[in-house]
């Protein structure tokens, strides 16, 4: 029968992201944003899919998999890699998929983080956020920013995380790692007794409700720099949803200390690269400025992106800008560009006058792919 350790080193040597374990399929990995099947394994069975959960879970799992047919945790595999593991079941069979967590966390030039945001990183106090859909990245961007506060200033970092995912050691500041159902009981109580013991840095794993995200603005309006996560895309859409969370009577108070606490917002995304291996992480970059600021208080959210691309000169980034320096840069395919641009009409236009004037040149076009021709 199979064995978990195969299947974690073929995913480790390929550099895969997550393995996928189904009842019917052999074991897949995601590899580069596409699927990779293990044919020779074979499609798995329920004894082997039981086989695989059971060389992962601890008891806890195996009980918290009985009672509510499903369970979320972190699984370190030698000196390796760590993984955050969900067992759950599916057509009445358990099936798993695990997420590898490398060791080494990534600089802030591997990752592309604009440099606007690493200042950010040396304020005393205000809201963080680092916004994506599942799988963008949000989870290394996070750990490596808070690997820099760890080694640049003396801080006392607490961090609630469900699960614990990347392990941080103390270096120039004292890092907490508290873990959800285990240390914790869940995000909000984790916020709320963090304040009692003195820190300086607040790590919210994912605001999932109006306690926890009311507990995170509380917290960062009390003098504490905190850095939460939101399944949303865009600095707009993220104010928007945190807002719209709270009943009617309470949006307007929530605006205004969101507005007085918001430092940033960093929204990001992972595209495949041009030449086929691996992918790149694109941002944007909203720093709450006095007019942003403004916006966010008197309902006029949508203004934000416009903000955002006159803004360049504070450190702010727009999504299309950054999507259409990496195209250029030959980093992704003009598809991938097109297909998460905020504007794809704008964006096809600025890749025609940019191929018309390095075709006037004698240069070629900048990336693979090329925008349709006008009238087309």
């Amino acid at each position: 029968m199979v064995d978990i350790r195969t299947l974690l080193d073929l995913m480790i040597e390929l550099g895969g992201s997550d393995l996928h374990l189904l009842v019917g399929e052999p074991p897949t990995i995601r590899l580069h944003g596409g699927l990779h099947r293990v044919a020779e394994v074979g499609d798995l069975t329920p004894d082997m899919t039981e086989h695989l959960m059971k060389q992962v879970a601890s008891w806890k799992a195996k009980e918290e998999l009985k009672e509510v047919q499903g369970a979320d945790f972190g699984f370190s595999y030698e000196h390796k890699a760590r993984f955050r593991v969900s067992i759950f079941m599916q057509k009445g069979t358990i099936a798993l998929n695990m997420r590898q967590i490398p060791y080494e966390l990534l600089s802030f030039d591997a990752i592309g983080l604009p440099k606007a945001a690493v200042k950010m990183l040396h304020l005393p106090r205000g809201l963080i956020l680092v916004v994506g859909p599942t799988g963008s990245g949000k989870t290394t961007t996070l750990a490596s920013m808070l690997n820099y506060i760890n080694e640049n200033r003396e801080c006392h970092i607490i961090t609630i995380e469900d699960p614990i995912e990347y392990y941080h050691d103390h270096k120039k500041s004292v890092i907490t790692q508290r873990e959800v159902g285990r240390d914790v009981p869940d995000f909000a109580t984790g916020v709320i007794k963090a304040l009692r013991q003195d820190p300086d840095v607040i790590l919210v794993g994912e605001m999932r409700d109006l306690e926890t995200i009311h507990a995170a603005i509380t917290a960062a309006e009390t003098g504490h720099l905190v850095f939460a996560t939101l399944h949303t895309t865009g600095a707009a859409r993220t104010v928007d949803r945190i807002v719209d969370v709270f009943p009617f009577d309470q949006q307007e108070q929530i605006r205004t200390q969101l507005s007085g606490n918001l430092v940033s917002v960093i929204s990001q995304l992972l595209l495949p690269k041009a030449e086929g291996k691996g992918r790149v992480a694109a941002f944007e970059l909203m720093i709450a400025t006095p007019a942003i600021q403004h916006m966010i208080r008197e309902k006029k959210t949508h203004s934000i992106f416009s903000a955002i691309q006159t803004g360049q000169q504070m450190g702010m980034i727009a999504l299309d800008t950054y999507l259409f320096e990496l195209w250029s840069q030959r980093k992704i395919t003009y598809e991938a560009m097109i297909h998460v641009a905020e504007k794809p009409e704008e964006m096809e236009e600025k890749a025609r006058v940019l191929i018309g004037q390095k075709g006037a040149q004698g240069q070629g076009q900048p990336a693979t792919g090329q925008p349709p021709r006008q009238g087309k």
